[in-house]
């Protein structure tokens, strides 16, 4: 496995730093540990997507995908836009 797929976990310094300067922004640990991990499975996709297919169309499409699906449950788990009983709202 590459180290490559942990890079996105950097992108947590985001609200991190933003908890630091405003008050607006209130992430439990266990928000930064949902998000890392969907971020994690999302890198685990593209890279799996990245090396199994050789195809350009394909691997943009399949990687579309995952990105789609990654939006998806990032937004119902923020604000509940679809009102399952999971979401944060």
């Amino acid at each position: 496995m590459s180290k490559r797929i942990f890079y996105p976990l950097f992108l947590l310094l985001i609200p991190l730093i933003g908890m630091a300067i405003t008050d607006e922004i209130n992430w439990s640990l266990f928000d930064f540990i949902i998000m890392g991990s969907l971020l994690i499975f999302l890198s685990i996709g593209i890279n799996f997507v990245s090396n199994c297919n050789k195809n350009l169309k394909n691997r943009d499409l399949y990687i579309g995908i995952l990105v789609l699906i990654f939006t998806f449950i990032w937004a119902e788990l923020a604000a509940g836009i679809f009102g399952t009983p999971f979401a944060g709202s």
